[in-house]
């Protein structure tokens, strides 16, 4: 095998930096670049303190390992972004490849600006005689298709893609379910069950992770849907496919679960995420009897239906339609009651815990606020909600607000209620994950508007409040429709163009929106007009614009606060991640 090139273009020359000649092993032994003999040569941008790169990691050395047993031509050298030479070493100690130097900060800066390395981990796949980028992609291949992806080609991977497609298309429950050296799934005691008993049966595959509260939440009530299918004998399984990085972890979460799964660490686990193209969770692959692909999540149909989505087995246009109609139903009956009284928890409370009837809201709009004081949009959010809170009270009595907290203690629940002048759900009540899951909070803050007759008016009443203020009580299709046309007519004696301070590079244009966006002076939202700068992607309310409005204060009063595992927090809103 040749060495890898030292000339213009060759690997050799993107590794050579200065006087540098040579990477590291972990023993601290010195490697000439000239001697590297493998064809293909992969740059792995990782470091220690990044969760996913610890994650991606032993997948990486499991394919290196791999791929060197059976001869192949593959090499990866370590550009570590760790801050200190300690969590390198200690880092690099478990890697069987080579690494640049962590001394030679700049040689590895000097890759990182070459490569663009805006993420990781981060896995460059290079020709190592012409020093030409494979791919960039290395972490999706490696992750997805472990050695099958080798040389790590676009071309290999079209490849494989179109093995996946003449796969799914002569799709079999073995062919989903086993390996050539397993044909069998287990149970949480342990027994190994055959494949061949799924044949000609219902089968769900449950994408899952364990301490993950979407997921655990979800299991939950498939766990009473299975049980009631197998009660009235109905020819269905499910098989959990796991997503934990450990063994002990799945198996706590394992023994709550009363069907099948995929051996832990079964590379078919990680296959199966590409062959579905997971994008979510929960996710719910439902398998035919006949082994083909009936529908590549249910999930959203549970989480809508509860334990009653049971009814809709096997889930097919006809039984959808059932749970459809019973949904439509449901919804005509609904009144504040069925949502906030469940047995004995027929109250919300107020300040000091103390509990108020239910019935004491029956008649009124109330919205339900869900929010956390974790989220930094929430925080943001609260000053304007309780201005506009007192603004309708002066005007409406038959108004309340119930907040429905995400908090993750007690003392964050107490501190952030305080603030508020209206009701709330207890922090650990039962009703909440019921509400959630009812309205499909996915981000918060969230404002969720209930009519006087307990029928739902608006699912997203913060948009229009946010804009409209106390003007858009009480926040029916209507109100909010009548709001748009007036402004419509006001925008009409708006200037169609002008210059702003905040904005003194180009004009900026009135403009209507159809969705909402971001002003740029006062970092709130808004949607229908703005004065925009198409060329900046400049936006201000009309009212920042035309000096009607000040930028508002920061934020004070609480320091910032990490999001729980499952958030993201992005602009104005924290959603499950």
């Amino acid at each position: 095998m040749a060495a890898a090139s030292t000339t213009d273009g060759g690997v050799g020359a993107i590794l050579t930096a200065g006087e540098r000649d040579y990477l590291v092993r972990n023993s601290g032994e010195q490697v000439k670049i000239s001697s590297i003999e493998a064809g293909t040569v992969a740059l792995y941008f990782s470091a220690s303190w990044c969760p996913p790169c610890r994650r991606f990691t032993p997948k990486l050395i499991e394919a290196y390992k791999e791929l060197a047993s059976q001869g192949k031509s593959f090499e990866v050298v370590f550009v570590s972004g760790d801050q200190d030479e300690e969590a390198f070493n200690a880092y690099f100690a478990k890697m069987p490849w080579l690494a640049v130097p962590f001394t030679d900060s700049e040689g590895r800066k000097s890759l990182d600006e070459r490569f663009q390395v805006r993420g990781i981990p981060h896995l460059v796949i290079l020709d190592a005689k012409t020093g030409k980028v494979c791919t960039e992609d290395g972490v999706e291949f490696v992750s997805e298709y472990g050695i099958d992806a080798y040389p790590f080609t676009p071309e290999r991977i079209n490849e494989l893609k179109e093995q996946e497609k003449a796969a799914k298309d002569n799709q079999t429950i073995h062919s989903v379910l086993s390996t050539p050296t397993r044909d069998y799934l287990i149970s949480n005691k342990g027994d190994k069950v055959p494949i061949s008993d799924l044949e000609g049966k219902y089968v769900g595959l449950c994408f899952v992770v364990s301490g993950y509260g979407p997921v655990e939440e979800f299991t939950t009530v498939l766990a009473k849907i299975y049980g009631k299918l197998k009660e009235v004998g109905e020819k269905f399984e499910v098989v959990a496919v796991s997503m934990d990085n450990d063994e002990a972890s799945f198996n706590e979460s394992f023994q709550n679960m009363p069907w099948l799964a995929i051996p832990q660490g079964d590379k078919m686990c990680q296959k199966l995420v590409s062959y579905f193209e997971l994008n979510d969770l929960p996710t719910l692959v439902l398998i035919g009897p006949d082994g083909k692909t009936l529908n590549s999540n249910i999930a959203d149909i549970i989480e809508e239906n509860g334990v009653e989505s049971w009814e809709g087995f096997p889930f097919n246009a006809e039984k959808l339609e059932i749970l459809a109609e019973k949904a439509r139903a449901k919804a005509e009956s609904q009144t504040l009651q069925s949502l906030l009284v469940t047995g004995d928890l027929d109250f919300v409370i107020g300040k000091d815990g103390a509990k108020v009837p239910v019935s004491q809201l029956v008649g009124k709009t109330v919205l339900l606020y869900f929010s956390a004081q974790w989220c930094g949009p929430c925080r943001a959010f609260l000053p304007t909600l309780v201005d506009v809170y007192n603004k309708i009270k002066e005007k409406n009595s038959d108004f309340e607000i119930v907040f429905i907290s995400s908090d993750r203690d007690q003392s964050s629940f107490d501190d952030f209620f305080s603030g508020m002048p209206w009701l709330a759900l207890p922090l650990e009540d039962e009703r909440k994950a019921y509400l959630k899951k009812m309205f499909k909070i996915r981000g918060i803050p969230s404002l969720v508007a209930i009519g006087p007759s307990g029928k739902t008016v608006n699912t997203d009443a913060k948009a229009p409040l946010a804009v409209h203020g106390a003007d858009a009580f009480p926040f029916t299709e209507e109100k909010i429709q009548e709001l748009e046309k007036n402004i419509d007519e006001m925008a009409k004696g708006w200037p169609e163009k002008l210059k702003h301070e905040l904005h003194k590079e180009h004009e900026l244009v009135l403009t209507r929106h159809r969705r909402p966006f971001g002003c740029d002076g006062c970092d709130e939202m808004g949607n229908s007009w703005s004065y925009y700068c198409a060329e900046c992607d400049f936006d201000l309310h009309t009212s920042c614009a035309l000096g009607e409005k000040k930028k508002g204060e920061e934020e004070k009063g609480h320091d910032a606060e990490a999001a729980p595992a499952g958030y993201v927090c992005e602009g104005d809103v924290c959603r499950k991640a």
